[in-house]
């Protein structure tokens, strides 16, 4: 039983030391770690101010929102960040592995290869969770965020989709450089694409309808529409379904593949002895 019990613990306890582990990392370089916090205040309020400067001209396209600008690119940047980090947190995790000589021990030990992706990018989305809260609680006590009528469990079920669904795409681009070894092309493309048709900054129904039809390509536009819903009008389970049902396809197809792309790009570096190169 107690031998049971430690093996159901492991994977926990792996999650918890890449998290330590990386949380001293962030907090050794401290002016960076302050310089980070200070750009949220600082990106808040300059939103705040262009907020004023657009809000009638772009009221009439937010009435799902009502019509309040601030609120809208307020989640947008701030559960956009998410999408940022799926992107970046693997590559990240993966150079910084291959520098220090970490990756080819990682894969020597009985670690299995899903936890090493996970741990490898735990402390960032804990990282982004934190600038989310943050975010929200500047808008919320400082400049008139409303959230009083906010579905926090759909917000919730919404962004555990999105985790999934923006994780699958960083893992295939950290297959791509373990195989190239040269930047990721997959990350930059979709990150692009995110902030010109992914609705981060502005609806998607002021673009033309073929971009429009590009948007609905990508998760992150189910994502922030429903997570604005959710969180702005406190939309329920019926008007969040369609967005809802998107992500779930999103996640079940993205996952697996990138499991597996994962996985045949660590056996071709087994192969060809590159693991470690970078």
């Amino acid at each position: 039983m107690k031998s049971e019990t430690r093996a159901m613990l492991a994977p926990h306890r792996l999650l918890a030391a890449f998290l330590v582990r990386d949380f001293y990392t962030e907090i050794s370089y401290r002016l960076g770690f302050l310089v980070s916090l200070s750009g949220i205040f600082f990106r808040a309020f300059i939103f705040y101010f262009l907020a004023q400067l657009v809000n009638d001209s772009a009221a009439p396209l937010l009435t799902d929102y009502n019509g309040d600008y601030f609120a809208f690119i307020l989640i947008g940047i701030a559960f956009g960040s998410y999408f940022g980090t799926g992107l970046t947190g693997f590559t990240t995790a993966l150079r910084q592995a291959q520098t220090t000589g970490t990756l080819e021990s990682l894969m020597m030990t009985p670690t299995p290869v899903p936890m090493i992706i996970v741990g490898s990018a735990a402390w960032s989305y804990t990282y982004t969770t934190f600038r989310v809260l943050v975010y929200l609680l500047i808008g919320v006590f400082f400049l008139g965020l409303n959230l009083s009528q906010a579905n926090y469990w759909a917000a919730l079920v919404v962004l555990l989709l999105s985790i999934i669904a923006f994780a699958s795409i960083g893992i295939m681009a950290a297959s791509l450089i373990m195989v190239i070894k040269r930047g990721d092309p997959i990350a930059a493309l979709f990150g692009n694409l995110a902030n010109l048709v992914g609705g981060v900054y502005y609806p998607i129904e002021i673009l033309p309808n073929w971009l429009q039809w590009l948007a609905k390509l990508l998760p992150i536009t189910y994502a922030l529409r429903a997570m604005r819903l959710a969180l702005l009008n406190g939309a329920g389970w019926a008007v969040l379904a369609p967005d809802l049902v998107a992500l779930t396809i999103f996640c079940l197809i993205l996952f697996p593949v990138s499991l597996i792309v994962f996985h045949f790009a660590v056996e071709r570096a087994r192969a060809d002895g590159s693991l470690a190169q970078y």
